[in-house]
């Protein structure tokens, strides 16, 4: 009986083994060069400028005569194109600037392998240097948003105005965390995600900050998957969360800056009562709570997100500067 009952133990441990090869072979995802993914995720108007040791993916667009250009910030995860909607209407009459990030799409990994928080900030500044922006309205999307109000407490005669949406800082615990997210603080089993990376761990991880996941296309899974597997994200990515810290956000009450917090109701990475905490602190700002979207309303609805934008503006505009007229790019 007990040989039998060993045979049989053999046999279903021989049966999962054989489940796992081919689970590895079918999810198996090597790393993606730049080259390979440059003639789909970045078509014109991307380009690419070298700064701190790498090429930085990024859109300079609308037009170059506008004194207050805005500057657009995307969150952990994503890239320059979690804004393309945005972008491609305020560009009409503003000068917008898009990028991605260092660890992040087309960007890819910092050389240094140094992704806190005032690394961004100072990636950031001389980014808005090289390109000759003085001054700007920043407008950042969860990481992007706290690098946007600590870049404004670093530098506060660069920045015109702020727009925070669902922005990360506060030590909020989520109600629900991206599988991929989990996956990359798990200390051993995020190693293998540098190898394998099953694409329904990314489509799980978009659905679960969309506030209805009806809104995910197989397209939009297919834009953060595969620039996820650009050489050297899915490292960065872990660094990333191994350098995760306290964020001041004691000093948020020290902003003197016109603010715009944009929340969605449904964000369960960083929960509604987050975006309260900021009006809160921040003197004089406006909130704005869109009750049906999640941690990325303005790729979930470009279209309410950016009216709430456009109704705000004109308060950064009565701080002394005008809107723009609206000049092709490169001409006055």
């Amino acid at each position: 009986m007990s040989s039998r009952l060993g045979d049989l133990a053999l046999k279903a441990a021989g049966i999962l083994l054989m489940l796992a090869a081919a689970g590895f072979a079918v999810s198996k995802a090597p790393d993606r060069s730049l080259e390979s993914l440059v003639p789909r995720w970045a078509p014109p108007p991307s380009d690419f400028i070298e700064l701190d040791g790498q090429l930085v993916h990024y859109r300079d667009q609308g037009p170059a005569s506008d004194p207050l250009p805005l500057v657009l910030l995307h969150g952990t995860g994503a890239s320059l194109h979690t804004w393309e909607a945005w972008a491609t209407a305020l560009s009409q009459t503003r000068r917008v600037l898009s990028f991605d990030l260092p660890g992040f799409g087309l960007t890819g990994p910092a050389p240094d392998g140094d992704y806190r928080d005032a690394r961004y900030v100072a990636f950031t500044r001389r980014l808005l240097t090289q390109l000759r922006i003085e001054r700007a309205v920043l407008v950042g999307n969860s990481l992007g948003g706290e690098i946007a109000w600590q870049l404004a407490l670093a530098d506060p005669a660069r920045v015109a105005g702020l727009v925070l949406v669902d922005a990360a800082g506060h030590a909020a615990t989520p109600e629900a965390t991206p599988l991929g997210f989990r996956l990359a603080q798990l200390p051993v089993l995020r190693q293998t995600l540098r190898w394998v990376l099953p694409r329904r761990v990314v489509e799980d991880s978009v659905m679960s900050v969309y506030g209805d996941p009806a809104r995910v296309s197989a397209a939009l899974v297919d834009r953060y998957y595969e620039l996820t597997l650009r050489e050297g994200n899915r490292q960065a990515l872990m660094q990333r969360m191994d350098q995760l810290a306290a964020a001041p956000v004691e000093r948020l009450a020290d902003l003197r800056v016109p603010t715009l917090i944009l929340w969605g109701g449904r964000d369960r990475l960083i929960p509604p009562r987050w975006g309260e905490a900021f009006h809160q602190a921040i003197p004089g700002s406006r909130l704005v709570l869109f009750s049906d979207l999640g941690h990325v309303p303005q790729e979930e609805d470009p279209a309410a997100t950016l009216a709430a934008l456009r109704d705000w503006l004109p308060e950064v505009a009565h701080q002394g500067f005008p809107e723009p007229t609206s000049h092709p790019k490169g001409q006055t």
